[in-house]
């Protein structure tokens, strides 16, 4: 059996709470708990580690840093980034809409930002808030593969979805002007002494702490050479071993996004489970 973070604090606290008035029976489970294994700390509000890139902490300043336009064949937007900051709606803060005038429309590729580096496997969280019905966007792994965000659609279209491959548990979604959280590990495709695909790209996500999709390979890069990385090649079946930056999507919705962060790892084994 494994726990978070969050279990482990709150029952430690209820044990020292017993120890006022059963010392010895708090002293028998506090030695129990410290025994149990941990995993990581998921869900909205999870702070970087201190090794990990803090991608995006609602300043503007980090956002022209670590961001740019993706250059695909649809793009429309020119620099500097027109993604504006604006106030968090639920806490103190601020945040950036993903709402930019050029990807006005569901032209997605026209004004979407990614990260100036590159990975390859990795921990990311990322937070967003859907404002409006049918808010829509995406997270791309290596600028290749896609993780929805769309309210309203529970299909393998839909929310926290594999796009067209693996879909999501609904429920897990706080709904519209809420905070949500993604917590993914991501291993890179692998290819042999040729250049030759050997072992296909790999998830598992956590949403809003819960795990909705564990050690799941992905099939192919979708929507065509304006999705991302590698999207025009053999229809999305052309994988590379390049290494592709973390993608946000614009399509012309109010979506915003806060405390993103990724932690660099080095993942030998097939398994990304956590």
């Amino acid at each position: 059996m494994f726990f978070h973070l969050p279990f482990f604090t709150k029952f430690s606290l209820e044990i020292m709470n017993l120890a006022s008035t059963n010392k010895f029976l708090a002293l028998f489970l506090l030695s129990v708990l410290f025994q149990l294994p941990l995993l990581a700390q998921v869900g909205v509000g999870t702070e970087a580690p201190k090794d990990a890139d803090q991608l995006f902490n609602g300043k503007k300043r980090a956002l022209h840093k670590n961001w740019t336009y993706w250059e695909g064949p649809r793009i429309a937007a020119e620099l500097p980034i027109k993604w504006e900051i604006v106030p968090d709606p639920v806490d103190k803060g601020e945040t950036v809409s993903a709402n930019d005038p050029s990807g006005a429309g569901g032209k997605y590729g026209a004004a979407d930002i990614v990260t100036k580096k590159k990975y390859t496997d990795f921990r990311l969280h990322v937070e967003f808030l859907i404002k409006n019905e049918g808010g829509n966007s995406g997270v791309y792994l290596q600028n290749r593969y896609e993780i929805q965000i769309l309210d309203g659609d529970s299909t393998t279209h839909g929310m926290a979805a594999i796009i067209n491959e693996k879909a999501a548990p609904y429920e897990v979604y706080n709904g519209i002007g809420k905070w949500n959280a993604y917590d993914i590990k991501f291993r890179a495709a692998r290819f042999d002494e040729n250049g030759k695909l050997s072992e296909k790209a790999m998830t598992t996500i956590y949403f809003n702490g819960q795990k909705i999709h564990e050690n799941v390979s992905i099939q192919k890069v979708w929507g065509g050479p304006n999705s991302g990385v590698d999207g025009g090649r053999d229809g999305g079946e052309g994988i590379t071993n390049r290494p592709g930056g973390i993608k946000l999507q614009a399509e012309g919705h109010e979506v915003l996004f806060r405390n993103i962060w990724i932690e660099r790892l080095k993942l030998e084994k097939a398994d990304t489970d956590f």
